[in-house]
């Protein structure tokens, strides 16, 4: 397919070329009506700026930070984003892009807030960021649109955040394919207990889209009548964990299945392990190693995965495109999700 030149839109707007490139790189000022045309041209022939060419006769370096989650062996999937996040940046040389990662301990606000005081000290001129906190991360965004610093969000989507596009799975939809894997194998007088392992519950948006899409199945189309009961654990604490489970499962005899909504599932799994119950279901979220294990020895039956590792690629690309030739992206990108069992997890790749 031949390339298309700033020189070929110019010839069909009949315009100068220096007015297509001041509307393809949103510099100097243009009449509406022929940035209009020029922008409609230039879709019509599939435009696509040679960013190589610019990247050879550049010297220019491109700094992007990246908020997100500290990753630890409890907390395995965000050690997957940075692996993305570096790949995505080794693709794109020879561009100059400088990475700086500032990580935050999960469900800690005053640990984000610091993070991002020290992330906006340092001026990037793009990020890449995690909201999980959907409080601190709204401030954070007014903060960066005042600063008129592009950003993009992953995971967790906000709305009216003003950011460049979302990348992550549709956490409601998720929600909703979870469902239906455990209605399709619970009894239908059985109850079905949804675990949430977070401090503030209320405040950690994708967990809480997760559970809406769940509910939401049961009251649409699912088959199940009985009870769906929710408990909220603070930590993934050995102790703390078999208490609240012990005292949920005692006064709740009839549970016959456990979503757990986070990738944390190894931890309720290690649990029913311990008890050597195998009557209950067990159906979460992402393929960490801890999870892939128990999901091969049989004690969780399905994972849902989004992929980090190419989430978190796209989005270092679609921020380096809108950095360097200001190609806006999608306002929305959502993942597909895969549906793992221990008949495919070895065919999948992160």
């Amino acid at each position: 397919m031949k390339q298309v030149r700033i020189k070929d839109i110019a010839e069909k707007a009949g315009t100068s070329i220096g007015t297509v490139d001041r509307v393809l790189h949103n510099r100097g000022e243009v009449a509406e009506k022929t940035r209009e045309r020029i922008l409609k041209i230039a879709r019509e022939l599939q435009y696509q700026p040679n960013i190589l060419a610019q990247a050879l006769t550049t010297k220019k370096h491109y700094s992007i930070a990246t908020l997100i989650p500290q990753g630890n062996d409890d907390n395995a999937f965000w050690l997957l984003h940075p692996i993305g996040i570096e790949n995505a940046v080794k693709d794109l040389r020879p561009f100059k892009v400088d990475m700086k990662f500032y990580f935050f301990e999960l469900h800690n606000e005053a640990d984000f807030m610091m993070k991002a005081r020290e992330m906006l000290a340092d001026k990037p001129e793009g990020v890449i960021m995690a909201p999980i906190l959907k409080k601190e991360s709204i401030q954070l965004c007014n903060e960066l649109k005042e600063r008129n610093i592009p950003f993009i969000l992953i995971d967790t989507a906000i709305e009216n955040s003003g950011c460049l596009s979302f990348i992550g799975e549709d956490a409601y939809q998720g929600g909703r394919v979870a469902a239906s894997l455990i209605d399709y194998g619970v009894h239908p007088d059985k109850d079905i207990l949804i675990v949430n392992i977070a401090k503030d519950l209320g405040n950690t948006q994708h967990l809480n889209r997760r559970n809406q899409g769940f509910m939401s199945y049961f009251l649409d189309t699912g088959k199940n009548r009985a009870m769906k009961i929710t408990v909220e654990i603070p930590s993934t604490d050995k102790v703390v964990v078999e208490q609240k489970m012990d005292k949920i499962l005692e006064s709740n005899p009839n549970i016959g299945a456990v979503l757990v909504s986070s990738a944390k599932t190894h931890v309720i799994a290690r649990y029913l392990q311990s008890k050597k119950d195998k009557d209950i279901i067990l159906v979460g979220y992402e393929l960490t190693k801890k999870n892939i294990d128990f999901l091969k020895k049989g004690v969780i039956q399905f994972l849902i995965g989004q992929k980090p590792i190419e989430l978190s690629a796209k989005a270092v690309k679609k921020l380096f495109d809108y950095l360097s030739t200001r190609q806006i992206p999608a306002k929305e990108e959502f993942q597909p999700v895969e549906i793992i069992n221990v008949e495919n997890v070895d065919l999948v790749k992160g």
